[in-house]
């Protein structure tokens, strides 16, 4: 995966099929390493960046994974769009020591147990939901919670945290609601939340799912407090694909916001999307999370100076402290198979609420979830 001149770098993500919404996130990363690359690239070496549509298919994901990986030769992987998806090759790229860092998913299954060459940036779905009920149940005084999730292993990582943070304050969900990828028709979803009379119900699903939900309660009159996860929470798309019926959704993320002034949000905006973006590319936070998955990957490689193996990227990603690309402060350390912190990067994430017009309204700072 790596000559004098190049470095191999694979990804999938999808840009076809029921949540190609989050298929931006590869095409973001794609434009920061042609960026890297227009600037002179790596100490001398340009990075090849291998993309492939597995349409949220872990069949898919797992038969382009082996193709790349043993046709081309990956040096790592980054981003990876899905828990189920990257399940999927997990084990396949752990056993072969090639690093994965930066999964596009939220998932307690990276780090339980941590594993040597997997290095995760995306706070935690189970801390979002955490995130989440502490602010309806004490910012809100909202006692009645129900959750919509999909039923993989992203719906029921935030399935978790929700019931783990309700225990604290003497609750319990009042609902949990599963909803299968194929699932188009919400009737009977929104009836069964209907029943339970929640005053807070967390969506815990695809985009599409979402909006679907969130369309088919007003219909039927349902109006709770809707809260929903960073993977819903771009909200341009939202609004737009819901028709508006997204206002006042209170959502976790993990990214400053897409008109942020910081400089390195500017340059990301000025320098990759608008020189290598597609002609009909929207800048938002899904096509931006590319780049942040990403981040904590390039500063290794910058690290490792021309002397660049795998073992040694390893270890510069272990000296990687208190680092702040244009999502939350990353960390790691030396590896301990009984610290999953040594390879989850991060424990913050920040709340939102959209306004009108898909603006956003910052309700919180950064918070770190223990």
């Amino acid at each position: 995966g790596v000559t004098d001149t190049e470095i191999h770098i694979g990804q999938w993500g999808p840009q076809t099929g029921p949540v190609a919404a989050w298929g931006s996130v590869a095409r973001g990363t794609d434009a920061l390493f042609k960026m890297i690359n227009a600037e002179g690239g790596i100490h001398g070496r340009k990075i090849v960046h291998h993309m492939f549509d597995d349409a949220y298919n872990p069949a898919k994901t797992k038969a382009g994974v082996k193709e790349l990986q043993e046709g081309v030769g990956m040096f790592a992987w980054v981003s990876g769009v899905g828990t189920s998806p990257g399940l999927a090759v997990k084990d396949y790229l752990m056993e072969r020591k090639i690093p994965w860092v930066g999964p596009s998913a939220g998932s307690l299954h990276w780090i339980t147990p941590p594993q040597k060459y997997l290095f995760a940036v995306y706070p935690l779905y189970y801390m979002e939901a955490k995130a989440l009920i502490r602010y309806a149940v004490e910012n809100m005084g909202k006692k009645r919670v129900a959750i919509a999730y999909l039923n993989d292993e992203y719906g029921k990582n935030g399935v978790k945290g929700a019931a783990e943070e309700l225990i604290k304050h003497g609750l319990e969900l009042v609902a949990e609601i599963p909803v299968e990828v194929k699932d188009t028709d919400m009737k009977p979803h929104v009836m069964a939340l209907r029943k339970a009379n929640p005053d807070v119900v967390l969506l815990w699903v695809g985009p599409p799912h979402a909006a679907r939900i969130v369309g088919t309660a007003t219909a039927m009159k349902l109006t709770p407090q809707w809260m929903s996860t960073s993977t819903c929470s771009d909200f341009p798309l939202m609004y737009h694909i819901s028709k508006g019926l997204w206002k006042g959704v209170i959502c976790a993320t993990f990214g400053e916001l897409p008109d942020s002034d910081i400089p390195l949000m500017q340059k990301y905006k000025n320098d990759a999307y608008g020189k290598f973006a597609a002609k009909n590319e929207r800048w938002g936070l899904f096509y931006y999370a590319g780049m942040l998955f990403a981040e904590p990957l390039v500063e290794g490689l910058k690290r490792c100076g021309r002397d660049l193996t795998r073992e040694r990227l390893v270890k510069e990603l272990e000296g990687l402290k208190n680092f702040k690309g244009i999502g939350p402060v990353v960390n790691y350390s030396f590896f301990d198979p009984k610290d999953p912190m040594s390879r989850q990067g991060t424990n913050q994430t920040f709340l939102v609420e959209c306004l009108e017009g898909a603006q956003y309204k910052k309700l919180t700072d950064w918070i770190t979830i223990k």
